[in-house]
C-alpha cells in the first residue's frame, strides 16, 4: 500500500519534461521580444555616425559681403550626397539661414568644397568652407552655429557651436 500511495503523489516524468518544454519556450518567446523591441528602440534602424569640426576661416571678416566665414570637416561617417543635406548657418543667435550647397546661387551664404571636390558627396576628410555671397552675414567678431541635416530623413546630422570668426 506504501508504494500506490508514493506513485499517486508525483508527476510522472513525461508530464514534468513536458512541462519544463513548455516553460522554455515561453521564456524563449519573451526574451525575442524584449530584446527585438530594445534594438529597435535604440537604433532607429540608421547606424551611421556621423562627426564634423569646426574652425574659422581664413581671413577676417569685415565690411565686405564676400568673407570666408568658418571651414567645417567631415571626420566621421559615410558618404553623403550633396543633394540630401543642408547646412544652416546661425550668427550670434540669430536666426539660421540655409546656404547654398556647392555650386548653388542665391543665398545669403554658400559654401565651398575642398578636399575631394569631383564626387558629388561629402566625405571623411572632405570639408567645406563656409562664405558670405551678396550678404554681409558677419561684419567682425562673431559666432557662427551651424546645422548639418540630411533632408531625406528630415534628421539633425550634425551641429558645430560657438566657433567664432575672427
Amino acid at each position: 500500500m506504501k508504494n500506490e500511495n508514493r506513485n499517486e503523489e508525483a508527476v510522472s516524468p513525461v508530464i514534468a519534461t513536458i512541462l519544463m518544454v513548455a516553460i522554455t519556450v515561453v521564456l524563449a518567446g519573451v526574451l525575442y521580444v524584449w530584446a527585438s523591441s530594445l534594438a529597435e528602440g535604440n537604433t532607429d534602424g540608421n547606424l551611421a555616425l556621423y562627426a564634423f569640426s569646426g574652425k574659422d576661416a581664413q581671413g577676417t571678416p569685415g565690411a565686405g559681403t564676400d568673407d570666408n566665414l568658418i571651414m567645417v570637416t567631415m571626420d566621421q561617417g559615410g558618404d553623403i550626397n550633396w543633394a540630401s543635406i543642408s547646412v544652416k548657418l546661425s550668427v550670434d543667435g540669430a536666426a539660421p539661414v540655409t546656404c547654398d550647397n556647392p555650386g548653388g546661387s542665391g543665398g545669403v551664404c554658400g559654401l565651398v568644397e575642398f578636399g575631394t571636390t569631383d564626387d558629388q558627396v561629402w566625405s571623411v576628410g572632405d570639408g567645406v568652407t563656409i562664405i558670405e555671397t551678396g550678404t554681409n552675414v558677419c561684419g567682425g567678431d562673431c559666432t557662427i552655429d551651424v546645422t548639418i541635416t540630411d533632408t531625406r530623413e528630415g534628421k539633425t546630422i550634425d551641429t558645430t557651436n560657438g566657433v567664432p570668426a575672427e
